[in-house]
Parts: C-alpha cells; sequence; structure tokens
C-alpha cells in the first residue's frame, strides 16, 4: 500500500512539473504516513491493552482468582510492561523506515557496548529486579499503607523501576525499587488501636477501671465491624506527674486504627464526666511567701485564690 502511494504521490508531483523534487515529496507522504499509522496502531494497542488488563482482574458475580489489592497491582505492573513494550517496537519501526535508521546492525552493536552501558545503569537493573521481587513476594500492594525508609503513605502505584507513596498530608513520594531495603506493611493482619487515658490521684481507680470497661464493651458492640478485639482495659501502666495513667487496646481491621483511637478517646471522657471522675490538666497554684505579705484574692475555676 505505501509503494502504491510512493508511485502515486511522484507521477503527482512530475505532473505539476516538480519533477526534481518528485522523489523527495514522495518519500516525506510515505514516511509521514507510516508514522501516522504507527502512532495510530501505539495508540490503539495502550487503549485496547489497559482495557484487557482491566477486564482480566475484574471481578465477576463476587468471584475473581487473586485479592483486588493483588490484582490492582499486577494490573499496574502489565500496564507499565505493555507500554515499554508497545514504545521500543513503535520506535524501532520508525528508525527503521521513517528515518532509514539500520536498527539491525544498531541492536547487533548493543552488545558490544552492553557491557560499558551496564556499569552506568546498575541502578536501573537493580531498580527493575527488585521491583519483580517485590510484586513476586507480594511485600505489598496498591492501596496498601506501608513505611519504607522514612516515608510512609499508601500505595498508589509499584511500576518496574519506582513505587509511589501518597502520605497522608496528600505528597507523593516516589522511590526506587532498588532503595526498598525495609518494609513495614501496616494492612495486613489486625492492627492495635492504643489509648492512654489519664486520672487524677484523688479519684478511686477501682471504679474508674470500671467506668471504661463498661464504655469499651458497649463501644466493642456498636463497633463491631470495625473492631475485631477488645477494646480491652488493660490497667495501670505508670504513675505520671499528675496523673495515673490507664492503657486502653483493640484489634481493628487495617486503615481502621485511628478512627477507632478517636472514638475510644471521645467515649471514654464522656464516660468519665459522667461517672465524675476528673481528669488531670495542668494547674498553677501561688504559695504565699512572707508574714508581712499582701493578701490579694482572685477568682478561678476552682473557686477563689489567695496571692500575696
Amino acid at each position: 500500500m505505501l509503494t502504491w502511494l510512493s508511485e502515486f504521490v511522484r507521477e503527482r508531483a512530475i505532473a505539476m512539473g516538480l519533477g526534481e523534487w518528485a522523489q523527495p515529496i514522495a518519500a516525506f507522504v510515505v514516511g509521514s504516513t507510516h508514522l501516522l499509522l504507527a502512532v495510530s496502531l501505539a495508540w490503539l494497542a495502550f487503549r485496547f491493552g489497559n482495557k484487557a488488563i482491566d477486564q482480566l482482574f475484574r471481578r465477576r458475580l463476587g468471584v475473581s482468582i487473586i485479592d483486588e489489592k493483588r490484582g490492582a497491582t499486577l494490573a499496574t505492573l502489565l500496564k507499565s510492561l505493555l507500554f515499554y513494550s508497545v514504545f521500543f517496537i513503535v520506535a524501532i519501526e520508525i528508525l527503521n523506515t521513517v528515518f532509514g535508521v539500520q536498527t539491525q546492525a544498531l541492536l547487533a552493536g548493543a552488545g558490544v557496548v552492553g557491557l560499558a552501558v551496564g556499569f552506568g545503569a546498575q541502578s536501573l537493573v537493580r531498580d527493575v529486579f527488585t521491583g519483580f521481587f517485590i510484586i513476586f513476594e507480594n511485600q505489598y500492594a496498591v492501596g496498601e499503607f506501608v513505611t519504607i525508609g522514612k516515608y510512609s503513605g499508601i500505595v498508589e502505584e509499584i511500576g518496574l523501576r519506582v513505587t509511589k507513596l501518597r502520605d497522608l498530608t496528600g505528597e507523593l513520594h516516589i522511590i526506587p525499587n532498588g532503595q526498598v531495603k525495609e518494609v513495614s506493611n501496616r494492612s495486613r493482619g489486625p492492627i492495635q488501636a492504643l489509648v492512654d487515658i489519664g486520672v487524677a490521684y484523688e479519684e478511686d481507680i477501682d471504679r474508674a477501671l470500671v467506668v471504661l470497661e463498661a464504655a469499651a464493651k458497649e463501644l466493642a458492640v456498636e463497633w463491631a465491624d470495625q473492631i475485631q478485639e477488645g477494646p480491652t482495659v488493660l490497667g495501670v501502666t505508670h504513675l505520671g506527674p499528675s496523673e495515673v495513667v490507664i492503657r486502653v487496646i483493640a484489634k481493628t481491621v487495617p486503615m481502621e486504627q485511628w478512627r477507632v483511637e478517636r472514638e475510644m478517646r471521645r467515649r471514654f471522657k464522656a464516660a468519665l464526666d459522667r461517672a465524675g471522675i476528673e481528669i488531670p490538666y495542668p494547674r498553677q497554684v501561688l504559695v504565699p511567701y512572707g508574714r508581712g505579705a499582701k493578701v490579694e484574692t482572685a477568682t478561678t475555676d476552682d473557686g477563689p485564690l489567695q496571692m500575696r
């Protein structure tokens, strides 16, 4: 087809009196057409390839051969492979047919310079190999909350070379896979929620424990979908400067530990207030000094306070 197009354009150019420009014009038209076809085919390959990958891992009638997060991770990897493969093929085709570059000789020569280039591409190769091991060992998946080095966040993408994390502030961290040394996955299995409650020394600690246990049982019933175990009142963990600290723990489903902790604090504060049990807070007390000092009275929330 392209040969016919070349002959047609060349003949039309000659007929228009552009004889010496006929061949360059025909070559330009054929090259442009070839380039347009290559780009169009690449776009179609991306479009239908991505749809096919999404369809492959889509749940049907509630049944899937793998879990949703694992499927999202593999889908991202396959899309990355599709992109690089199509890009490489189209680039080779354009160089060969449009620009006349002898790609066969170029590829053959790549083996000669490969050793030299390999020394400079060691980090790239390490990133790619580490990425494969991360995926096949299922260290973490898309949608899970992990800590990699000094960064924590939700995994948005696992590519051949990098992992992308979105932290709680919205910042996107792009981490080369070769730098992934230690991973803390906070989305596998029950996650512990921990709350420390301070009670004044003047209060009855045993009564405070009873109040907290009642509030914990009520929370366990109402939040059964989020809480897998507990909340459990462990008891007094340490004695602070102005408070007795009581610790309560619970095991929650992944990514719900922070919401459960907030609800535990709210309910425990309300329960202690209803029972009249004081939660201490910092106060300033002025002690009179000297016999002849002038006494002044100031009013505070706790009543009159004498100052000298």
